[in-house]
């Protein structure tokens, strides 16, 4: 890289990085959400500038006709390959889909969880399938109980599982080869991308765990800036 461009870069980026505090928005314009009594949205953006990628996710609530932040924003990691265009979303190509869906079930391994949301375990035989030439695609099942040729398991060795949000991504209805296992999970300690889910610290996951009201119709939307 011109060693001139360079430095009008890192300037950019510094005064980009000291700025932000004060242009926080204290009020977010938003697309209308699938359901008229939703009251409660995680948002995740791409607040980067020039080349420089800054990934987080807000958690907003509504008062009035206004959304505003329920909590300070936080740092968020998504696919390794970004953000796929609206309907662009295929099968293991390391993308998080772009849209609003709507969030309805919590996951992790212990037998419960401090939230309001509907809560399910993850044990060691639950699976996860992402095989789309299986009849149960993108459904969490029993080992025993499928034939499917690729899945993961919900119960990870990296604990990355131990506390998540299934984002209802491609689930009604399912489309063979369209993305599967979308969830919001914990980071690992590097930040590292996904292979397309959202992924934001333990920290965080559990400030959002206790926030969330199934009552509220929480959804997040991926990418609304596309």
């Amino acid at each position: 890289m011109n060693r001139r461009i360079g430095k009008v870069l890192l300037a950019a980026a510094l005064l980009w990085i000291s700025a932000a505090p004060v242009m926080a928005a204290e009020s977010f314009d938003i697309p209308s959400p699938p359901s008229a009594d939703t009251r409660q949205a995680l948002m995740v953006r791409d607040d980067g500038f020039l080349i420089f990628s800054r990934i987080r996710l807000y958690a907003l609530e509504k008062d009035g006709d206004l959304w505003r932040e329920a909590f300070p924003k936080m740092k968020a990691a998504i696919g390794r390959n970004g953000f796929a265009p609206p309907g662009e979303k295929r099968e293991g190509d390391g993308r998080t889909p772009s849209g609003v869906f709507a969030l309805s079930l919590a996951f992790g391994y212990d037998a419960s969880a401090d939230t309001r949301m509907p809560y399910r375990q993850a044990l060691d035989d639950d699976l996860w399938v992402d095989d789309p030439a299986a009849p149960d695609y993108n459904r969490w099942v029993k080992k025993e109980t499928t034939a499917a040729q690729s899945y993961e398991y919900m119960r990870r060795p990296d604990d990355l599982y131990k506390y998540g949000l299934v984002i209802e991504y491609n689930t009604d209805p399912v489309m063979p080869g369209r993305g599967s296992a979308i969830f919001l999970h914990l980071r690992d300690d590097a930040g590292s991308p996904t292979a397309g889910c959202v992924a934001v610290s333990e920290a965080d996951m559990l400030k959002i765990l206790r926030w969330l009201d199934p009552t509220a119709r929480p959804v997040i939307y991926l990418n609304p800036d596309h």
